[in-house]
């Protein structure tokens, strides 16, 4: 089973799970897949209109993890659950946030 972390030859990859239109927002810890595959459980209150959900689950990962809202890109998944975010910057503090969901 691997993480929600993948680190490729073109970078570092987070794959997460979200749930728009919840009652708050918060990263809910790791949650793994029938495939085998592990994702980053998030909740946020935005409804998945026009980017509004993408947007607060970036503003939530920033805030989160302690980096810049920059650090984060979506490549997939853009009108999906499963999103795919390409980490840009700051991959350390990504990794130890990653590592504590883990131990808990």
């Amino acid at each position: 089973m691997s993480g929600p972390l993948r680190h490729t030859p073109k970078g570092d990859f987070l794959h997460l799970r979200v749930t728009p239109k919840s009652g708050r927002d918060e990263v809910c810890g790791l949650m793994a897949s029938t495939g085998g595959t592990v994702a980053l459980a998030v909740k946020v209150t935005a409804i998945p209109d026009k980017g509004k959900a993408n947007d607060a689950v970036i503003a939530l990962l920033a805030k989160a993890i302690g980096v810049a809202k920059s650090s984060f890109n979506l490549v997939n998944g853009e009108t999906s659950r499963n999103k795919v975010f390409a980490i840009v910057a700051n991959q350390d503090a990504v990794i130890n946030f990653i590592a504590k969901l883990d131990r808990v």
